[in-house]
């Protein structure tokens, strides 16, 4: 008995940290990255997905977010919310349908300045069918899986 109360004394400056850093949901960050380390910016500015790189790097909603360059870097740290892409960057079209899936970085589109990320472009084609019947599904849904 003694031994089981020491080896559970022993865990729990382990368990501990774990526990005081709850995983983000609401931001699709798989490894703590968001959008698979993509520059969030660059799609805006350069019409493109752009690979972003650590030595760029800005914290945003309790998730690093990396940037192409120092210049995308101040750009999205002087107003976040204009570049970060909607329901977390998650697949939109999956959102509108109840769930959150990962994305491809090709499949994107800017509607009403808003990014917007799909699976892939399969599914992107679903989704521009109806983008704003989309974007008013997965804003209904959006409350119940940003956490989820």
């Amino acid at each position: 008995m003694l031994r089981r109360s020491l080896f559970t004394l022993a865990a729990i400056p382990f368990v501990q940290p774990a526990l005081a850093m709850p995983r983000v949901r609401a931001v699709n960050n798989a490894g703590g990255v968001a959008l698979r380390g993509h520059d969030t910016v660059a799609w805006f500015t350069e019409g493109r997905p752009r690979r972003g790189q650590a030595a760029f790097q800005a914290d945003h909603a309790g998730v690093a977010w990396h940037f192409a360059s120092a210049a995308n870097l101040a750009r999205f740290e002087a107003d976040p919310a204009a570049f970060a892409p909607a329901f977390g960057g998650y697949c939109a079209f999956g959102v509108a349908r109840g769930y959150k899936v990962d994305i491809d970085p090709e499949a994107w589109h800017i509607e009403a300045g808003v990014l917007y990320l799909n699976y892939d472009r399969g599914v992107q084609r679903q989704w521009r069918r109806d983008i704003p019947g989309h974007i008013a599904r997965a804003a209904a849904n959006w409350p119940r899986l940003a956490e989820a």
